[in-house]
């Protein structure tokens, strides 16, 4: 009879489980199993400006044309819903931070999956909506920064996480009308280095009115940006 001692069991990994499913995955850094994953990524038809339902996607809807946002193009994985939404949510408030990884790999198959229908081209930089220090410092965790250095790896490009500077703190945007959003922003950011001909993406985890994007978008493309993409997980509609 063999005796084994713990110290000589080689003990077997469990595959880590689906966020959504709790199906068990070869790649626990997925996050997410093929299933739910097709699940997330089916496209819906919407501006690929700004993001709303349009009957083309190809061409800028009807809002665009009366009122084109700054920004060139709107990428997003879906709109504000389950589950996505309770993903981001526990990510964004509960410092769920395993879930970085899984919603950067989201939002970078998304982007594929437009730059292979619409050729798209690489961003050269990457940036991130700030935080005011008060607020990053209350939270105590930057998941759009976690998510943009993986985005930045993966792609590749470059990220740059103090280019953007909120040096005004001003009230919590998600409880403020759009009129008062946007006079929330005034003067609210500083751009910190240069930006001249870069083809640039801005990313943030949800995109309700837009008036942060399109603040931060102004002064991209006025200190001389060639073009700027919004990157968002969620846009409400």
């Amino acid at each position: 009879m063999v005796l084994l001692f713990a110290s000589e069991v080689t003990m077997l990994s469990i595959p880590a489980g689906c966020w959504l499913c709790a199906m068990p995955l070869a790649f626990a850094i997925h996050g997410l199993c093929n299933v739910c994953l097709r699940l997330l990524l089916v496209r819906s038809a919407c501006c690929a400006r700004c993001g709303l339902p349009s009957y083309a996607a190809a061409y800028d809807c009807g809002r665009c044309l009366r009122r084109p946002p700054p920004w060139q193009r709107l990428i997003a994985v879906s709109p504000w819903q389950p589950p996505l939404s309770q993903l981001v949510n526990r990510l964004k408030f509960y410092c769920d931070t395993a879930l970085a990884a899984t919603l950067a790999r989201l939002l970078l198959l998304r982007w594929l999956q437009r730059r292979h229908e619409s050729g798209l081209r690489r961003p050269d930089l990457l940036l991130t909506v700030p935080l005011h220090h008060h607020r990053a410092w209350r939270r105590g965790y930057n998941q759009l920064e976690d998510m943009a250095h993986r985005l930045a790896h993966w792609i590749p490009c470059r990220y740059l996480p103090d280019a953007l500077r909120r040096v005004r703190g001003g009230k919590i945007q998600h409880r403020l009308g759009a009129l008062a959003r946007r006079k929330n922003l005034r003067g609210a950011f500083r751009l910190e280095t240069a930006v001249r001909g870069y083809h640039i993406v801005l990313l943030d985890d949800v995109l309700t009115t837009g008036s942060t994007a399109a603040e931060i978008s102004r002064i991209l493309l006025a200190s001389g940006a060639a073009s700027v993409e919004i990157w968002c997980l969620c846009r409400t509609l």
